[in-house]
């Protein structure tokens, strides 16, 4: 089997994933980078070897002879890369969100489906092990009919990852409900087996707005310092910053669940937990490591017991990113391209969904927390 010629858009910051896609002899190979930085495209080529082609320039690294390219640039640029790629006949990796607007996700299917071009979405939280077992408990039935679902995320690192660079402006990310918030809101729709259908939100800007901001002009630095507390005596925030830091969403599934989200960037702690309730039990995770315990509650009782009844834990996770699941991610992306297979775990059309579930809840929460329907597929897809 000959190698995948592989290129990659924005090939530092989450670039470094295609790591998992240089397997030069064992069926794909990065052969181009494109990025803004030249200190990262002298990254890429100690990495991937001195005879790639590198550039700033991303209609240049399309004209290559590319079997796929993975599109890791920052979210506003991804309808574009995707368009410009799937224009090309070029298959496509693009890192979740698919777009930052529900439109833009139909515009990247509409043109694949016309193009007959395969597209890949990042959503790695479904090759977690962790997330992995709990859908397996609830496919076996181990809490019967689920009816609720409800996702805390405490997000410690958030004043350093989102409030200090680009993604403070909604122009750049729409919400923290998408960016953020599309993992979670994907993995609800994946564990109760159906997509929002209506959603209201409520959310506020409430801490780092009056924290001190940087000049325009001084870079921001988004690196995570555990120094950085209490939020309040901080510095170096960004200039421009019309995102919430904490939101609170209602979801109506399509199959009547209701589901709970709740999202937090000034927490001294970090922890993403699902509970999900069904007619025969609940189901909860405490964390989202590879070794995180999943407890789950079977018998009846009228007190609050901390441990389940069961606890079961996850399958061994590979190495890598994100507990495993970049390690675990690619090599699908690499079999369906290939068509190996027919369909990924995380597909497009889930994709849209969690972005289109997203956009909703943030017109909601911008809007005194009216009920907004969720967006259809367009016709034909």
């Amino acid at each position: 089997m000959s190698d995948l010629k592989i290129g990659v858009i924005g090939s530092g910051g989450r670039g470094w994933l295609a790591n998992n896609a240089h397997k030069p002899g064992e069926g794909s190979r990065i052969v181009a980078c494109c990025d803004i930085k030249e200190d990262v495209l002298k990254r890429n080529r100690d990495k991937y070897g001195e005879s790639i082609f590198t550039t700033n320039n991303a209609e240049k690294l399309l004209e290559k002879n590319l079997d796929a390219v993975m599109i890791c640039a920052p979210d506003h640029y991804h309808e574009e890369y995707a368009l410009m790629a799937i224009n090309a006949g070029i298959p496509i990796f693009l890192e979740k969100p698919m777009a930052i607007t529900t439109e833009g996700c139909d515009r990247i299917l509409l043109s694949a489906k016309e193009k007959n071009v395969r597209v890949f979405v990042g959503h790695n939280m479904r090759y977690m092990t962790i997330i992995q077992k709990m859908k397996a408990l609830i496919d076996d039935g181990a809490i019967g009919e689920v009816r609720g679902i409800w996702c805390r995320h405490f997000i410690s690192y958030g004043g350093d990852a989102y409030f200090r660079d680009w993604h403070s402006e909604s122009k750049n990310t729409t919400s923290m409900l998408l960016q953020k918030g599309a993992h979670d809101i994907d993995v609800m729709h994946w564990l109760t087996g159906a997509n929002s259908k209506r959603v209201s939100a409520f959310g506020n800007l409430s801490v780092y707005n009056r924290c001190d901001r940087r000049e325009e002009s001084t870079p921001g630095n988004a690196g995570f310092n555990v120094d950085h507390w209490p939020p309040l005596e901080q510095k170096g925030f960004s200039p421009k910053m019309d995102i919430e830091d904490q939101t609170n969403v209602i979801m109506e599934m399509e199959n009547g669940v209701l589901g709970t989200y709740l999202q937090c960037h000034f927490t001294p702690d970090s922890c993403r937990n699902y509970t999900v309730i069904g007619t025969e039990g609940r189901l909860e995770n405490m964390g989202d490591g590879p070794e995180s315990p999943i407890f789950l509650w079977n018998k009846r009782n009228n007190s609050f017991k901390m441990l389940g009844d069961e606890i079961h834990y996850p399958e061994k996770a590979p190495k890598g990113g994100h507990g495993g699941a970049d390690t675990g991610i690619v090599p699908e992306f690499l079999s369906y391209i290939r068509g190996d297979i027919d369909e990924p775990k995380a597909t497009s059309i889930a994709a849209r969904m969690s972005v289109a579930t997203g956009c909703m809840a943030t017109k909601s929460l911008r809007n005194g927390g009216k009920p907004y329907d969720i967006p259809p597929l367009p016709e034909g897809i």
